[in-house]
């Protein structure tokens, strides 16, 4: 049970369906909780929403939250955000169009243009270049598109800092990093952005998340019941968010979020260059990276080719194919991005008896082995890979999908007792004249550690391997990721 006396720090998420508020205090229990809806608008490549809505959300959420919370006890609150969502603001903050959410691709013509004038800096960055969904080729579009005399760039959480403080904000490293943000000299690549027409001025200045941004000002206070004159401190996207949300912030941790698709996070001292392109490190708080890539393969495949069916019936009937007579590659959308990038992929199964038992085993074993060639691939890049992995995101929820991805992986996994973005968010809040690694480690518990079954050791090596090849041998997987697959097996 919670003491509603105690301190308590506020963390917003910025979602694409909904806003949601956490207050926790520092051992990581939940004070309060509360959460709003939001809408967006989809035709085709865009995908917009209406900035004002998630200020609304937000107030919503937060007062919620803050419910049962003593005005006394609120210490400080950081949003967490979209990545890539973007939008221009007049100079008060005020909406001049919609914003151009994190999967937007409207902006697909100018990729080539940002690329051939920042390509030396995103080689720097470890990352290669930049895709069609990221914020400067968005920028592009709306200056080419929109009236824009005055007008200020702001990433979702900018918008949100903004009315939270009543005044102008910077931006937090790891929001800018799609905007093209140079990290290592953390500060905005002035050559770049000349040589593509952005005005001047019309970027935020930039600081690192966790830093204080300002306090809640009179109308913020009213609006979402956050006391005024609480600091407001510099948040993150919403992948970092969940990565700190973990509390495994050690170098070589890593977190795999397993929702429709796979997202994989880590730590390491230095930053990972990728020649492939697949793998890009947004800055911890601590100056430290956190690589990590984003796959197309998913959870999403079961929603998709199981509609319906009981979940935790298929779990236990999957168990007794152990490895599946079918070998499954469970693409979500067509197209892959993490570990290689392959825009011509496309999912397939091969082989199997017909039975549904063993289709739906396949598909849990099929992620599991694109999780293992994520690790792989990230192993020959040198990023450090022994410490701690956590397990997030609604396929953690299964319990033998667990337990199948530690045997498929053959290291132990953790599950957190509460892991989301708006708990990381938290953390960042308290992140300020502390150590952020010890600080999460203090607000995140842990419900379980499940470790590989010694009885599995070995069994699914050959069919990861037989995926290795079908992919390699399809032209999407590159020759020395292969072998790199290979060579780590027979070890």
């Amino acid at each position: 049970m919670t003491d509603q006396n105690e301190e308590v720090w506020v963390g917003i998420d910025l979602g694409t369906q909904s806003v949601r508020a956490l207050a926790v205090t520092a051992s990581g229990d939940v004070a309060g909780a509360g959460s709003r809806t939001l809408t967006g608008r989809r035709d085709g490549p865009r995908h917009e929403q209406d900035p004002e809505d998630w200020w609304t959300a937000v107030g919503a959420a937060c007062r919620e939250a803050l419910r049962d919370v003593p005005a006394g006890a609120v210490q400080a609150v950081a949003v967490d955000a979209t990545s890539g969502t973007v939008l221009l603001t007049d100079d008060g903050g005020r909406p001049l169009t919609p914003a151009l959410m994190y999967d937007d691709t409207r902006a697909a013509a100018h990729v080539q243009r940002v690329n051939e004038a920042g390509g030396e800096v995103w080689r720097s960055l470890g990352y290669q270049r930049m895709q069609p969904a990221w914020a400067l080729p968005k920028l592009l579009w709306l200056l080419e598109n929109h009236p824009h005399e005055g007008a200020r760039l702001a990433h979702q959480a900018d918008f949100v800092n903004r009315r939270l403080t009543g005044h102008p904000v910077a931006a937090d490293l790891s929001n800018a990093l799609k905007t093209g943000a140079d990290l290592i000299a953390e500060a905005w690549p002035a050559d770049v952005l000349d040589a593509l027409g952005v005005p001047a001025g019309l970027l935020p200045p930039l600081e690192r998340s966790g830093t204080p941004l300002g306090t809640v000002c009179a109308a913020a206070a009213e609006a979402t019941g956050v006391p005024e004159g609480t600091p407001v401190v510099a948040g993150a996207t919403d992948g970092c968010a969940a990565q700190l949300g973990t509390g495994r912030l050690t170098v070589g941790s890593w977190n795999s979020v397993l929702g429709t698709t796979l997202v994989l996070k880590g730590v390491s001292d230095e930053l990972v260059q990728d020649p492939f392109g697949v793998v890009y490190s947004h800055k911890a708080p601590d100056g430290r990276w956190l690589p990590g890539g984003a796959s197309s393969t998913g959870a999403g495949a079961i929603s998709r080719d199981f509609p319906g069916r009981d979940l935790a019936d298929l779990d236990r009937r999957a168990a007794e194919h152990e490895p599946a007579a079918a070998l499954a590659y469970p693409l979500v959308p067509a197209g892959e991005r993490f570990p290689f990038l392959a825009p011509d992929a496309r999912g397939f199964r091969l082989g199997g008896t017909g039975d549904e038992a063993d289709d739906f085993a396949a598909v849990l074993q099929g992620v599991g082995y694109l999780e293992r060639l994520c690790f792989d691939h990230l192993d020959l890049l040198g990023a450090p890979t022994g410490g701690d992995l956590t397990l997030t995101g609604g396929a953690a929820r299964s319990r033998y999908w667990c337990q199948l991805r530690a045997d498929i992986l053959g290291r132990p996994v953790v599950l957190p007792r509460q892991a989301e973005p708006a708990l990381g968010a938290a953390v960042l809040a308290a992140a300020p004249g502390r150590d952020v690694a010890e600080t999460a480690g203090r607000m995140v518990a842990v419900k379980a550690v499940i470790d590989p079954r010694p009885q599995k050791t070995g069994v699914f090596d050959a069919p990861y391997l037989r995926l290795v090849g079908e992919l390699e041998r399809r032209g999407w997987l590159p020759a020395e990721t292969a072998a790199h697959a290979r060579e780590r097996t027979s070890r």
